[in-house]
């Protein structure tokens, strides 16, 4: 360290004073091509990421996202690959009735049934993601909502709802599909009794970022409920936290350091 004439510290040659900094905010497209390719390149990262942290159940899991052009077909990830090996090249274009409309590789209905009556269903989403997690799985028993015993369990309060109807069943009906989405008119995630956790969101980021948060304070949720009876946040408390952490850009911002890693782990994935 050194010190200026003027009397003012420097490190490495930059003086020690007030910097302008700023936040990356995502950025407006120019194309919607260019649009239509982020947000694969992001559904390919995002499934990586689930894969990575063991969210794999065979073939079941999925997360979507529709297609900028034409907001009405959503691309997904194609049935029985896995998770850490998708690339932007391996997913699929869906239409509102299963058929694969762009790839070379069938959909897992499942994914189709769910996914498409919730994007049907709420404008308001972009992205979806569900997975066959292990603590989403295991809390989804329970039959209870999460509880804001966490900060980060406050990013849901009041914010998800619980869906006993089909829950437990595999769904390949369309009517099952539709029936829970009317379940889920609202909120950024819901808890599928005897099932798992679906979460959704303005962006694959926000989506993915959500499911991977809930899933821990569920695990953080059943550790303290085996030591325990867990103490709540007050209400005023946890509202306050969720209007600070819950909102759209607070999930893309949590979800860039992930995203970061697997860009520098896993290049292939912009394939």
């Amino acid at each position: 360290m050194t010190t200026t004439e003027s009397g003012v510290r420097t490190i490495d040659g930059v003086e020690l004073t007030p910097k302008n900094v700023s936040l990356e905010l995502p950025a407006p497209f120019a194309t919607v091509e260019e649009e239509r390719l982020h947000r694969k390149q992001k559904l390919a990262g995002a499934l990586r990421i689930f894969g990575r942290v063991g969210f794999g159940e065979g073939v079941a899991g999925h997360i979507t996202v529709r297609d900028p052009e034409f907001p009405e077909y959503f691309w997904v990830n194609p049935f029985a690959v896995s998770f850490r090996h998708i690339r932007v090249s391996d997913l699929i274009l869906v239409d509102h009735d299963g058929n694969v409309i762009y790839g070379t590789r069938p959909v897992n209905r499942a994914a189709f049934v769910i996914h498409s009556a919730v994007h049907e269903a709420r404008p308001d989403v972009v992205a979806a993601a569900h997975s066959h997690s292990m603590h989403g799985k295991a809390f989804s028993s329970l039959g209870i909502p999460l509880a804001p015993i966490t900060q980060d369990a406050c990013i849901f309060y009041e914010d998800h709802t619980l869906i006993a109807e089909q829950g437990g069943a595999v769904v390949f009906e369309v009517d099952a599909g539709k029936e829970f989405a009317s379940k889920f008119p609202t909120g950024k995630a819901a808890i599928h009794q005897n099932h798992g956790l679906f979460t959704v969101g303005e962006t694959v980021d926000e989506a993915a970022f959500w499911f991977l948060s809930m899933d821990r304070s569920c695990q953080a949720q059943l550790l303290a409920m085996a030591a325990g009876t867990p103490k709540h946040i007050p209400h005023e408390m946890a509202d306050y936290t969720a209007k600070q952490t819950g909102f759209p850009l607070a999930g893309w911002f949590s979800f860039q350091p992930l995203w970061q890693e697997i860009c520098r782990t896993d290049p292939e994935l912009f394939e």
